[in-house]
C-alpha cells in the first residue's frame, strides 16, 4: 500500500508539475501585450554589460531575461508543489489517526469478546 501511494504521489506531482509549467508558460506568453512590448523595447535599449565589460547584444539580453523568468517560474512551481505535499501529508496523517482509533476500538471489542468467551467456557 505504501509503494502504491508513493507511486501515485510521484505520478500526480510530475503531472501537476508539467501541467503547471505549461499553463504558466502559456499564460506568460498571453500576457505580452503592448505594455510588454514596451518593456522589451526598454530591455533592448538598456545597457547590460557582460563579465568583460562589453555591452550585451539584444539576443543575449533576451536570453538573460528568459533565464530570470525561468528561475521565477521554477520557484513558483516549487512553492505550489511544497504546499500540495504539505496538504497531502496532513491528509495522510488524519487517515493514520483515524485508522489508529479504529484499531484501538477493535482491540477493545476483541478483549471484551475474549472475556465473554472465557466466562462462557468457565460456566460450561
Amino acid at each position: 500500500m505504501k509503494t502504491k501511494t508513493l507511486i501515485e504521489l510521484i505520478t500526480l506531482s510530475s503531472s501537476l508539475y508539467i501541467l503547471a509549467r505549461d499553463t504558466q508558460l502559456l499564460d506568460k506568453f498571453g500576457e505580452w501585450t503592448d505594455e510588454k512590448a514596451k518593456k522589451m523595447n526598454g530591455i533592448a535599449s538598456e545597457t547590460v554589460l557582460d563579465k568583460d565589460g562589453n555591452e550585451l547584444q539584444l539576443l543575449d539580453k533576451i536570453k538573460l531575461k528568459a533565464e530570470h523568468v525561468k528561475d521565477e517560474l521554477e520557484a513558483k512551481i516549487e512553492d505550489v508543489m511544497s504546499n500540495i505535499y504539505k496538504k497531502i501529508k496532513i491528509a495522510h496523517l488524519d487517515d493514520i489517526k483515524d485508522i489508529k482509533e479504529r484499531l484501538e476500538k477493535a482491540d477493545a471489542k476483541i478483549a471484551l469478546l475474549e472475556a465473554r468467551l472465557n466466562k462462557l467456557e468457565a460456566n460450561s
